[in-house]
């Protein structure tokens, strides 16, 4: 019988397979620096991906005013920070949260976008996607929120609130079902000149004008998407990219591509 020993000044380092060799071997100071290094490498690497993919939505109003030239340079850059996921499961934890829009070319969305550049009676402010799935482990809840407004009626950019609620399932390692439950209008925010038209602070408010004050601050209104015994309306949404601050996503059929940043949480 062969007996191994191993010297007392390696009997505390971490363990590793050398090569197609069977046995195990000390991992040293000088691997563990080389990794050490890599892991560095690789983090500066995904930092300047980020940033150059910042860079080139920067000008493009969330994707609204994107030359061909800019779509093609912003795809080229998605495509090289989605790299580095890795074939990686989506982490749910760290999808938990709000997140801010800065770009898309999701038609459903630049439509918005285009009617309130062109409507002088409609203003969208921020876009945002929260997920509630902090202790999920198959999925959650997602909120597409907009900020919206109607000049001189609502408040400028954030006069009210539109939410689309949905239900959402992992499907594969970085694919979720949604699956749409309601669409709902509220925190209505009105101006100080629809306020005063309603209750002049020149004279005396009455209960009816309170009252009108209140309704139009409390009020909401919440549409069923679904209809009782079917199934609702769903898309596949692949989450291509994934970190502390940057969320990339794709909805799949052509449905556009999402660039969002990690945001304050809301509600």
């Amino acid at each position: 019988m062969e007996l191994v020993f191993h010297s007392a000044s390696s009997s505390y380092l971490p363990w590793t397979r050398r090569g197609n060799d069977n046995g195990w071997w000390p991992l040293t100071s000088s691997r563990r620096s080389r990794r050490s290094s890599t892991k560095l490498r690789v983090a500066a690497s995904v930092e300047n991906r980020k940033m150059e993919l910042l860079k080139c939505i920067q000008d493009t109003e969330r994707g609204l005013s994107a030359t061909p030239e800019q779509r093609s340079s912003i795809e080229e850059a998605l495509v090289s920070l989605e790299g580095y996921s890795g074939g990686h499961p989506i982490s749910l934890p760290k999808l938990d949260g709000t997140w801010r829009l800065q770009y898309t070319s999701a038609p459903d969305v630049l439509i918005l976008l285009q009617a309130a550049a062109t409507l002088p009676f409609l203003q969208v402010g921020q876009i945002f996607q929260k997920f509630e799935c902090l202790n999920q482990s198959h999925g959650g809840l997602v909120r597409n929120i907009v900020r919206w407004s109607i000049p001189t009626f609502l408040e400028e950019q954030e006069g009210a609130t539109l939410l689309v609620s949905a239900k959402f399932k992992l499907v594969s390692l970085r694919n979720i079902y949604l699956q749409f439950q309601e669409i709902t209008v509220q925190d209505i925010n009105i101006s100080e000149e629809l306020q005063a038209v309603i209750a002049p602070a020149v004279l005396p408010r009455s209960f009816i004008s309170l009252q009108i004050l209140q309704f139009l601050r409390a009020f909401k209104a919440q549409i069923p998407v679904r209809d009782p015994g079917r199934e609702s309306v769903g898309g596949l949404y692949y989450l291509s990219y994934l970190d502390e601050n940057v969320l990339l996503g794709r909805a799949v059929g052509g449905g556009g591509v999402f660039v969002f940043t990690r945001a304050q949480s809301l509600y």
